[in-house]
């Protein structure tokens, strides 16, 4: 009971913004689709044009009738159940690999916890937040007026769809030495979740109405194709979930084996040796910062990619849609607040995504200089004749690299996916100008993740990822879900230029690019006379 109340004590801010955070987006989701999509004839048309294309099942769910419930179920499930997977891995790796990492399992396996009690109370955790998710989901959901039968099936859903990435997490703290390994592993397993689960959706066979899918056999794979297999408010059947749910069982059941005879901090895949002599990279504190933030590049980089390949290669797919359904282009130009053409909206939709991305990829590199103090690394080099200023503002650099990079990189798959566009040529100017649209507002998180660096550094971790999510939902989600200006009006990406035939106002774009590089500027310079602080 200790070591879980301490788990408890210790998360108690991150599962508060996660389980909570969720339930709100749930709750405002649905509102928002009653109001766009109340009448069933509207429904029809998306579901309609959905079956028929395909690829939007992709990033969507299983098709299932037009009834409320039903339809809603549609468009949110898979990708609430997404974020549950994250929350719920990076508690597994937080809490398992990550105390190896940092030294302190060891002394609490020196105690009578011994090797299985602090695992067997980070699973009760997991257990206890992904419980307290599906039912905060639910009653979200009850509160919209859906009927509480489906709604805690759909709950269900969640907390075992949860209780699968959980155990996965555990299991990849296992396989990596370092903590970021297994997060990285971890990732990669929910967003190929996903993936599959979208892949069966699109291959699946649908029945003659256009209404319902059968999904194909990758759906079968993957923990959230289980949880739409429950066919909440129409079937409303929890035997599927059995399946995740023995997953979850069977791969803990290895965790307690594989932590019983393991050493502390060994891992089963060992970590690859490094050379003998650094390379030319590493003769100086920016090639080593810059060396330390490679593969954070290259997998932010890879999602960058995909997203501008599919920014214009659906582009005629989208043009059919609108035409077949007039309610995806008023969405589209609700999330941006822009009167564009639907080719200009759905570009536009799909590079403020790929913004979200390159933020993500700068506040990581923000969040390496902090742990590089914290394992007291940052010191070694400090030591040396390289002060404060210059070490940091080279993480600056850094980060402004990486965020090129990302956005050049979406830009070029972009440009090759316009291949298949219908007119090229118009296309690939927006596709340009909307990858340098985002760069203003991923320099204001770069330069607000390295301030709270240099003003509270523990904070840095938790208020990098926080403000980087928050305003990541305020600025896409929330024009959709019509929430107040003020509140949309807080996000930076809110403020990204959008391109338009008729001209595209840079002037938000051009007051960001003043914070970030301000916001960048004093950070640097307080950084000058801040004593380090080690540890976590």
């Amino acid at each position: 009971m200790v070591l879980l109340r301490q788990r408890i004590r210790r998360d108690r801010l991150q599962l508060t913004l996660w389980i909570v955070g969720i339930a709100v987006l749930t709750y405002a989701s649905m509102s928002a689709v009653f109001s766009t999509y109340g009448e069933e004839q509207d429904r029809r048309e998306i579901l309609g044009v959905a079956i028929a294309t395909r690829t939007i099942l992709v990033f969507r769910g299983t098709p299932n009738g037009v009834d409320d419930g039903a339809f809603a179920f549609f468009l949110l499930f898979a990708w609430l159940a997404l974020m549950g997977g994250l929350m719920s891995t990076f508690l597994a790796v937080r809490h398992t690999r990550k105390e190896e990492e940092e030294g302190r399992a060891e002394a609490v396996a020196a105690t009578a916890a011994g090797r299985i009690l602090p695992t067997t109370a980070t699973v009760v955790h997991g257990v206890l937040a992904n419980v307290a998710l599906g039912l905060l989901t639910a009653l979200a959901l009850m509160a919209t007026g859906l009927e509480p039968g489906g709604s805690f099936v759909w709950g269900a859903a969640m907390t075992v769809s949860g209780f699968a990435f959980l155990a996965f997490g555990l299991f990849a703290a296992q396989l990596f030495r370092t903590s970021r390994g297994a997060n990285s592993l971890s990732v990669t397993f929910v967003l190929a979740a996903y993936l599959l689960r979208g892949i069966g959706d699109a291959a699946g066979t649908p029945s003659e109405d256009l209404l319902h899918v059968t999904p194909a056999w990758p759906s079968w794979l993957s923990p959230i194709g289980y949880g739409q297999f429950t066919g909440a408010y129409v079937e409303n059947d929890l035997t599927p979930l059995l399946i995740p749910l023995a997953f979850a069982a069977a791969l803990i059941g290895l965790v307690f084996a594989l932590q019983s005879v393991r050493d502390q901090g060994a891992s089963l895949l060992a970590g690859r040796a490094g050379r003998a002599t650094a390379g030319p990279v590493l003769s100086s504190s920016f090639g080593l910062a810059w060396r330390l933030n490679t593969s954070i590049l290259l997998a932010w980089t890879a999602g960058g990619i995909a997203t501008g390949l599919l920014a214009t290669s659906l582009s005629s797919v989208v043009n059919q849609a609108a035409t077949d359904a007039p309610q995806i282009l008023e969405t589209l130009r609700n999330a941006i607040g822009s009167e564009a053409s639907i080719e200009e909206a759905f570009v536009a939709v799909f590079y403020s995504i790929v913004g979200i991305l390159a933020a993500c990829c700068a506040v990581q590199v923000g969040i390496r200089a902090r742990q590089e103090e914290a394992h007291g690394t940052a010191e070694l080099v400090l030591g040396t004749p390289v002060p404060r200023l210059r070490w940091l503002l080279e993480y600056w650099v850094v980060g402004v690299i990486v965020i090129v990079i990302v956005l050049a990189a979406s830009a070029l798959a972009g440009i090759v996916g316009a291949g298949n566009a219908a007119d090229p040529e118009s296309l690939i100017p927006n596709v340009l100008e909307a990858a340098l649209a985002q760069l203003p507002a991923c320099l204001v998180f770069l330069g607000l993740t390295l301030l709270v660096f240099a003003f509270l550094p523990r904070a840095t971790i938790p208020a990098g990822w926080t403000v980087v999510g928050v305003a990541a939902i305020l600025g896409v989600w929330g024009p959709i879900l019509q929430a107040p200006d003020w509140l949309v009006n807080l996000s930076p990406f809110h403020h990204s230029p959008v391109p338009s035939g008729g001209g595209t106002d840079w002037t938000g774009g051009f007051w960001m690019l003043a914070i970030g590089l301000g916001l960048g500027a004093v950070a640097v310079w307080s950084m000058r006379r801040r004593e380090l602080a080690p540890g976590g």
